[in-house]
């Protein structure tokens, strides 16, 4: 499939915002179709509230009809498939339940916003943390974090659908669907076993993070000073190629330097990360890429997707961090404090030295400088809504504000091939490699939508 057909088709119209109705009425040079409107407000969150009334309201809304960057960064974002590889939605719904079909203004995913936002593909972190592993129950808890992304799209078909493989994607493209997609962050819900890799690629994972926060059976991790294994163990050294036979993408994000480059050496299939930044801007921090770890990953096909926190993009975000938590330590004693000492804490020690939200810009640094070491065609979007808490950038504070980036990376003077590129053209193509590889060994992809479609699931939402 050429990059062309990952288009939306012309005139289809994702949201119907008031703005948009209005544009209906007075044409613009993008064909009335209701795309073109106003940039999201790039505060914390965004505001929404009433207009005064007659002729007021008709120039405001009338504003966003005209055809200046603001416009051209919201119908880009339309037109382009925009692929999100990395939001922990799941967790966050087995911790709190919550309709994410209708708005939810205290999470950074739903089927509105997304809608807004433009964004087609999300990736649904399936998240275990170590403590599950700790318990034995990892595989369990991964499978219910899975049951509530296929009991989201089944409460409603006409709003979200299951992805399993790249035709599906194209199948589902200008549908107004929102696609999810599965990756799992953290292995260890493999267990060791080859049966249970079968078991959750027929569930439909298609990328795995061979570890989160601690080291386990399959690698060290970065964050983990107790670097058991130096790099991979021998059962992660023998699941790399077991990854690459079924088709699933292999994500260095969370890895220690060493094991990151020994998936490099051994994959044989293009690897991702699925949400990480650069180290060059926040010098020691181990969890980003360093400069030669991202041009490794362009040699080898694959994609940066770059994680949006603060904590990721900015050095003085990290260092803010760094001292509340010292200040924490010294508070408490050198105790651990229960959940709720710990939330109180730090919220009294934000209030008192506000939090150094990164901007836009800072993200798009990050974009600029992997697109430099890698090439334009290496480098996406993986931005850890919903996983970072509130630290996300001022401008992009959820799924809502993928035009706001839009509008940067056009300031900036990428075109639209380019940016399509890092929208989502970059993950499909790493995907699709993934699967031809797979397809090389016998292992066909298994798609969702070719086998659920014939049910005729009812098309209300």
């Amino acid at each position: 499939m050429n990059d062309l057909q990952w288009k939306k088709p012309v005139g289809t119209t994702l949201s119907r915002t008031p703005s948009a109705l209005a544009c209906d009425a007075h044409p613009t040079r993008f064909g009335g179709t209701g795309q073109a409107r106003p940039l999201r407000a790039k505060g914390r969150r965004h505001q929404r509230g009433g207009f005064a009334s007659g002729a007021l309201a008709a120039a405001v809304l009338l504003a966003g009809c005209t055809d200046g960057p603001d416009d051209r960064a919201h119908t880009l974002a339309q037109r382009y498939l925009v692929v999100d590889t990395h939001i922990d939605a799941p967790y966050r719904l087995y911790r709190e339940a919550a309709d994410l079909g209708i708005s939810v203004p205290a999470r950074e995913f739903d089927f509105p916003r997304a809608r807004e936002g433009g964004l087609d593909v999300a990736f649904m972190s399936i998240f275990t943390p170590a403590r599950s592993a700790d318990a034995g129950e990892s595989r369990r808890l991964a499978d219910e974090l899975i049951d509530l992304v296929e009991g989201l799209a089944e409460k409603h078909p006409g709003k979200f659908r299951i992805v399993t493989c790249t035709e599906d994607v194209a199948q589902l493209r200008g549908s107004g669907r929102v696609a999810l997609a599965l990756g799992m962050e953290n292995a260890s819900p493999l267990e060791g076993t080859l049966q249970n890799l079968d078991h959750f690629v027929a569930r439909g994972i298609r990328y795995v993070s061979l570890a989160h926060s601690k080291s386990n059976r399959y690698a060290d991790s970065s964050y983990d000073l107790n670097e058991r294994w130096d790099g991979l163990s021998e059962l992660g050294k023998e699941t790399v190629p077991e990854l690459n036979r079924r088709g699933v993408m292999i994500d260095i994000s969370h890895l220690s330097d060493k094991a990151a480059w020994q998936v490099l050496e051994l994959s044989k299939a293009p690897v991702i990360a699925s949400h990480s930044s650069l180290r060059h801007f926040i010098p020691g921090f181990h969890r980003n890429m360093s400069d030669d770890m991202v041009k490794a990953v362009a040699d080898g096909g694959g994609v940066v997707q770059i994680n949006f926190g603060s904590g990721f993009v900015s050095d003085d975000a990290r260092e803010w961090a760094m001292r509340r938590d010292a200040a924490m330590l010294a508070h408490f004693l050198g105790l651990e404090p229960d959940a709720e000492a710990r939330r109180g804490f730090r919220e009294a020690y934000a209030a008192e030295h506000p939090y150094p939200f990164a901007t836009v810009d800072t993200v798009l640094d990050h974009i600029d400088r992997a697109v430099a070491l890698a090439g334009i065609d290496h480098v996406g979007l993986g931005s850890d809504f919903d996983g970072v808490g509130d630290t996300l950038p001022i401008g992009l504070k959820d799924v809502g504000d993928f035009p706001n980036l839009v509008a940067g990376m056009l300031e900036r003077g990428y075109d639209e091939d380019a940016i399509a590129k890092i929208l989502g053209l970059n993950l499909m193509r790493v995907w699709r490699d993934a699967e031809r590889y797979a397809a090389g060994q016998g292992f066909a992809s298994r798609c969702y939508q070719s086998a659920t479609m014939l049910r005729r699931r009812p098309e209300s939402g």
